[in-house]
């Protein structure tokens, strides 16, 4: 294997580093430099999952240009609270193949991260199957339980019963993203979402608005185009995935079930995947109490500074998943030292990059919430969502990267037990008290958020600092 670890940032400038990640070179990551080693990992990942983010700011930019925008944005905002299962169970899989190929590629087996790889899309495929039909069934239903006015659920359900039926294209795309990730080629994964986007952007108008002899189609071309631009990068994947020349070389022949595999990955990514429902249900039943207490403008208004938030979320879980990474070659390599230290400086850059973040939404909110829609309701709910979840940007941020260590150290169970307790039994609790006995409506919802996440960040902070992760065996 290649080793470009001797060169450190002092070394080389920040323009060869960034050279480096981009192109994807093989690298030892359970050596040399740790800062070098997280640049070189966090760059292509933040890309990565900007792109991700850029699926959903688009979607809502161009469905808010259309008539009737705030039942359109209502709509997309409960799908995408609802899809958020699918993206859930999704990431569930792909971090326990993140988790098992990292460790493998640590222990230089390649053989092995591949045999894991295959495996993983195996299960990844059954489970995306299920979700499907029940999506295409429950549509309806499922619009109208998240507290959708019938107008929403009218209009909408053609465009959830697609987003939902196509959960086979969302869940290949996270999950061999995962296996990217975890032999250390984040720049593939970087590629594939970039490649997704380029036609989702393309795309969007066109299907939305029309063009040309083709007659727009509102909200099921936003679902088609999304749709269709996923499944290219997915194409893409696959074809990395089975050339031969990467470091992870797949083989149709190995397609036949690995139970003891199977039943390894099930171990790591139940629990991850309970982790991440975990957090999905307590954004969903937010998203009710907002509708209930708010109704459609209130909704939508909501809607779209979760959509903006996450659109700078994500980079920051991109550059946190670095530390998974990380974590799961130095523990392969039997470094356990050199992956706390990891954390460390991941949660350091992650910290920085969110509190920049914060001071720009305190001051430009407004501003970046009335990009996306010019009702004055809406954007005044949004622009108050906005600030004020905000507020806990930097926790968050070292939140993400603690929880991403133990995900990468196949002990998935942590981070699922602290959201259990963090969501369910407090975050919950505490946006229903505030938002109807005590009369604040959606203020109250918006208020839980950062102080439900802070308490988070700080119970797993305390609870990697007493080391039992370094333990697990995968």
């Amino acid at each position: 294997m290649r080793n470009n670890n001797s060169t450190t940032l002092k070394s080389g400038s920040i323009w060869t580093i960034i050279k480096t990640a981009l192109r994807g070179e093989e690298q030892d990551y359970t050596t040399g430099s740790i800062r070098r080693a997280v640049f070189l990992l966090a760059i292509p990942m933040v890309i990565e999952m900007g792109m991700e983010s850029v699926f959903a700011i688009v979607d809502l930019y161009f469905v808010g240009q259309l008539p009737d925008s705030q039942h359109n944005i209502q709509t997309v905002g409960l799908t995408e609270s609802v899809l958020s299962l699918v993206y859930a169970m999704a990431i569930g899989v792909s971090m326990a193949a993140t988790a098992m190929v990292a460790r493998r590629v640590g222990e230089k087996d390649k053989k092995g991260a591949a045999h894991a790889a295959m495996q993983s899309l195996l299960v990844g495929i059954g489970i995306a199957v299920a979700v499907s039909i029940v999506g295409l069934v429950l549509a309806p239903d499922i619009l109208r339980w998240m507290g959708a006015e019938p107008e929403t659920v009218r209009i909408g359900t053609p465009y959830t019963r697609l987003m939902m039926g196509t959960s086979l294209v969302i869940t290949l795309l996270f999950l061999i993203n995962g296996i990217f990730r975890g032999a250390g080629d984040a720049s593939m994964a970087m590629k594939s979402l970039m490649i997704a986007n380029i036609a989702n952007i393309l795309l969007c108008p066109i299907l939305i608005l029309g063009w040309g002899p083709i007659p727009g189609m509102g909200l099921i071309g936003a679902a088609l185009a999304t749709t269709i631009g996923r499944g290219i990068g997915v194409c893409y994947q696959l074809y990395y995935l089975f050339r031969g020349n990467t470091m992870v070389n797949l083989r149709l022949a190995t397609w036949l079930p690995d139970w003891k595999v199977i039943r390894s990955l099930f171990k790591i990514a139940a629990p991850g995947t309970a982790q991440f429902i975990i957090g999905s249900c307590s954004w969903i039943f937010l998203a009710k109490l907002v509708a209930e207490t708010g109704h459609s403008a209130a909704s939508a208004g909501y809607q779209t500074a979760i959509r903006i938030m996450v659109f700078f979320i994500l980079p920051a879980w991109g550059m946190s998943n670095a530390a998974a990474t990380l974590v799961g070659q130095n523990l392969g390599a039997r470094k356990p030292d050199r992956a706390v230290q990891s954390v460390y400086a991941t949660a350091r850059y992650n910290a920085i990059f969110m509190g920049i973040v914060m001071l720009v939404f305190f001051a430009a909110a407004e501003w970046v919430v009335g990009f996306f829609t010019h009702e004055p309701e809406v954007k005044r709910i949004g622009t108050q969502a906005l600030q004020i979840m905000s507020a806990g940007f930097i926790f968050y941020g070292i939140g993400m990267v603690m929880a991403n260590a133990f995900n990468g150290a196949g002990d998935t169970k942590t981070p699922t037990r602290i959201n259990l307790v963090g969501f369910w039994f407090f975050q919950i609790p505490l946006a229903y008290i505030l938002s109807k006995p005590l009369g604040l409506g959606p203020l109250g919802v918006f208020i839980a958020i950062p102080v439900a996440e802070t308490s988070i960040t700080i119970a797993a902070w305390i609870l990697f600092l007493k080391g039992r992760w370094k333990d697990v065996v995968i």
